[in-house]
Parts: C-alpha cells; structure tokens; sequence
C-alpha cells in the first residue's frame, strides 16, 4: 500500500496551523467511499426514498435562491439516475417528472449518514477520518450531498466548528470568503436556520446596488474534484455549486472549545428570531423558517436553551479560570483569547502552543506542496465591478506576501512551492467580524464595505441612496430583525450576559 503523505499527527498539526481553506490530495485513495457512486448507493438504500430540493436554473432576480424559495419531492436515487440521464417518464423517474432536467437542478443536501444508512451501519466505516488524525470518526459522525449540475448551497457561514469535506464523485465549485469580509456579504438570518447566517448577496450575480460593498469581497475559489478533502476554517462564508451531472461529497463539521460560546449566540439568535416573527403583524407573513428546522417552540423553551447555554459556557470557563489565573493576573473572562482549535492559550503547556494571532511571533510553516494546495484568492472582475468602480482594478492583492496558487481549480499535477502564511494578514482575516473586545469596549457597528468598524471607503458612501431628505420612513419587522441579530451584535449582547452571570448581577427568579 502506497504510504500517505502525511500520518494523522500530522495532519492535526496542519489543520492546528491552517487559516486559510486549502486542500488536501493523496489521503483518501484507499477509502472504500470512493466507491459510493449514485450507483452504488442506489443499490444499498433499496427503495428507501430521500427527499430533493428542486431548484430553477434560471433565477430571474439577482438574490439568493434560498431553500424556502424551492420545491421538494421524495424519490429513490435509481429515479434520480433516471432522470439526470434523460428520462422522462413518470414509471422511471417519479416525481422528477414535474420538473423538466432543462429547466430544474436537484440537491439532496444535509443528508445524515447515520440517518440514511441506518440499516447499514458497517457502511460508516467506509469513511475513515481516522486518517485526519479523528480516531473513532466515521460516516456516523458525516452528512452526504447528492446533486445534479447547478446544485447549490446560498452563500453562508457555519456558527459551529470547521469543516472537512470529501469529494466522492464529480466535482463541486467552492467560492469561500473570510470572516473579515462578513460586512461585504450582508449577513442574514432570514431565512433562519439555527447555526446558519446567510448571506443576502447572490455572489455570482451580486446586485451592486443595493449590496456595493460585495466589490470589495475576496473570494478564494477553488474546483474540488474526486478524492481530494477541503479544509474550511470557521467562520469562513461559502457558496457551494454542482459543476457535473451527478456529484456527490461527503463532509464533517469538526466540533471547537469555542462553540460553547457560539451556542450562547445561536441561542439569543433564536429567542429573538422566534419571539419577533411569531408577533402577529401587517408584514409578518413571509417563509422565514427554513424549511431543514423542524419546528417551533415556545419563548419559554427558548429561553431555557439559553440558559442551558450560558451555564455550560460558564461552567466551562470556571473550571479553566484557575489555571488561566497562574497564565495572567485576571481570571478567565468572556472573550478570552483562544487558538485555532478552540483551545485557551496556556503557554506553560507541554506541548507547543498553536499560533497566538495577537502575538510578534512567526507562525508555523505549513507543508503546502504537491499534497497540500492553498485555495488561491481570486479578485472579483465582472463587468458591472469594474465600471462602477474602476479603480478596484488597481486594488492589491491580500495575498500578495504569499507564493500561492493562481488557479481556480487544483490540479494534481501542478504542485506549487512550499509557502508559510502572512501572520499580519491571518489576524486580519481570522477575527473580522467575529473577534469581540472586553464587554467594556464601546460597541461600533462596522458600515457596510469597511472591515474595520469605519468609514466606508471613498466612492461608497451614500452611492445609490440618491436624495434621501424626503423620502418616508418605512421600518419593517425584518429590517428591525436584522439589525437585532446582525453578528456584531449577538457577539456584543452574548458577551455582556456572561458578564452579567459571572458578576453575580443577573436577575434571580
């Protein structure tokens, strides 16, 4: 058996270092998922039925084609084979009869392994990211993605962990953006998904309009093809799309220290949302709910997952507070500094610390090179960027200290030379939006366009807004919504409730 190129120590030293996505090749040749063909999986799940979402290929507005926004049908996979190859008949593909292959793409996303193949279990073993250095993570812990060309995802981010994902067969269009750029990508929680923030700007076809400041966003775009593993750090956006006729790609959200502090933000998120949308009112009638939520509960029960949320994060941060006290002269606080695996920094550790983003040191040296490709960033250029604002032609590259990759796609045969990040630029692009100060600091919503908390840059300001003296007021529950819940905000109010129960000043019941 041909040796990996790296062991699984390894790897967890490089996913420790990684801030920025990239791709590893070489480490899942031997894994019997490869074999998970439409084909196959047709066979194993028998006449099981999974759910599609049904989507337009041609969306008329340029928004995002969210999944409150298309149709659903349950079908067997042999019916969906059927279909991508042409058939038509209802005895041969169902219910894909009703949408013409022209006309439709089908997607069926967010499928949980240990929920589809059940009544397979040996099957989870066929995942093996052991070899990511995960010992006991397998399909059970895995979700699978089937799609035809034109499938995708809306842009957005994920509250929770970071992400692994495999290519199994055909290939998918990952367009990523950093955490720093959130203000550009207009963050949303309509429609709501817990652990999903969305963005409102269609990224292949952005309204610069009403979303200017997307010009000023980076994507890294990169081609995943079959065999090939994807490292998306946290907090980092993506827009997801099919490429082939049939794909499919198996992935798995590695769980942080730090998502303790994020379920207190996904849990206020949800109270509000929940508490505004179910308020009978004239302009409260639209799908906000996505349709992957099961359902609603109560201000109660929402309010009880919060606190269930809070006491675990300070729990968590009790019983570390001793230990962080011999590291400095306060104790653990919310906002404590924490390194890219969510672990607190202890720099008495025996073993060497990861990169401390707020330090001079030099970060580690990543092995990229014919097994490790960065994910190269791409300078946004349609036609519709460069003519309202020419001058973005010039604009410098982030990437510019760094060797990287200029292609969209990672070709096997194409290794380039081995490169060590810009520890300057990884601080800037590995907080943005979500790095919260002392519960102290005054809070300043960044404006749209700047990643600084700013002034937006010249050229922006009020572009497209025209006179607005006399135009009326119009505030809508939504518009309040997503001022509410707008990221800066939940990391703002999160931090001061957890001051608030650390002090002892929260209200007793």
């Amino acid at each position: 058996m041909t040796p990996k190129p790296f062991s699984p120590e390894e790897i967890q030293r490089i996913l420790g270092s990684l801030q920025k996505p990239a791709v590893f090749l070489n480490i899942t040749c031997d894994w019997p998922v490869l074999l998970w063909t439409v084909d196959h999986l047709s066979r194993c799940l028998g006449g099981k039925a999974v759910r599609f979402r049904m989507g337009r290929r041609q969306h008329e507005k340029k928004t995002p084609l969210f999944e409150t926004q298309c149709s659903y049908v349950e079908a067997k996979l042999e019916e969906f084979q059927s279909w991508t190859e042409g058939q038509t008949g209802a005895e041969d593909v169902g219910c894909f009869s009703n949408y013409p292959l022209s006309l439709y793409w089908a997607y069926a996303d967010y499928k949980y392994i240990a929920l589809l193949l059940q009544e397979k279990p040996s099957m989870f073993e066929d995942v093996v990211w052991s070899q990511f250095g995960f010992p006991g993570r397998n399909g059970r812990d895995s979700t699978l993605w089937i799609g035809t060309e034109g499938a995708n995802t809306p842009c957005h981010l994920d509250s929770y962990g970071y992400n692994l994902v495999l290519q199994v067969q055909g290939r998918k269009r990952w367009h990523l953006f950093p955490p720093a750029d959130t203000s550009c990508l207009y963050p949303s929680r309509i429609p709501y998904e817990e652990s999903s923030v969305f963005s409102q700007v269609d990224v292949l076809q952005p309204d610069l309009q009403r979303f200017p400041a997307f010009r000023h966003a980076r994507a890294y775009t990169v081609t995943l093809q079959p065999g090939q593993v994807l490292f998306v750090p946290r907090h980092w956006w993506h827009y997801v799309e099919s490429v082939d006729p049939i794909t499919i790609s198996v992935n798995s959200w590695i769980e942080l220290e730090v998502d303790d502090e994020a379920r207190v933000g996904e849990a206020l998120t949800k109270a509000i949302v929940c508490a505004l949308k179910t308020t009978p009112s004239n302009d409260n009638d639209d799908d906000w709910l996505n349709p992957t939520e099961e359902g609603l509960v109560g201000h109660d029960e929402n309010m009880r997952y919060l606190n269930l949320a809070v006491g675990a994060c300070m729990e968590k941060r009790g019983t570390t507070s001793h230990r962080d006290q011999q590291i400095q002269d306060t104790p653990a606080c919310p906002g404590a500094k924490r390194d890219s695996r969510g672990q607190a920094k202890n720099t008495s550790s025996s073993s060497p610390p990861a990169e401390d983003l707020s330090s001079s040191s030099t970060p580690s040296t990543v092995p990229f090179g014919p097994h490790l490709i960065p994910v190269a960033w791409n300078q946004i250029t349609n036609q519709e960027t460069t003519e309202q604002n020419p001058k973005n032609q010039d604009r410098p590259s982030p990437s510019r200290d760094c060797d990287i990759i200029r292609s969209s796609s990672v070709s096997q045969n194409t290794p380039p030379r081995p490169v060590s990040g810009s520890r300057a630029q990884h601080q800037h692009e590995g907080e943005g939006m979500f790095s919260s100060g002392s519960a102290s600091d005054p809070l300043v919503l960044p404006q749209p366009g700047c990643r600084d908390g700013g002034r937006p840059p010249p050229g922006d300001r009020d572009q497209g807004n025209g006179d607005r003296t006399h135009c009326p007021v119009s505030i809508t529950t939504n518009d309040l919504l997503q001022c509410l819940v707008h990221p800066e905000v939940i990391a703002r109010v999160s931090e001061l409730l957890m001051e608030r129960v650390w002090s002892g000043t929260a209200t007793t019941p």
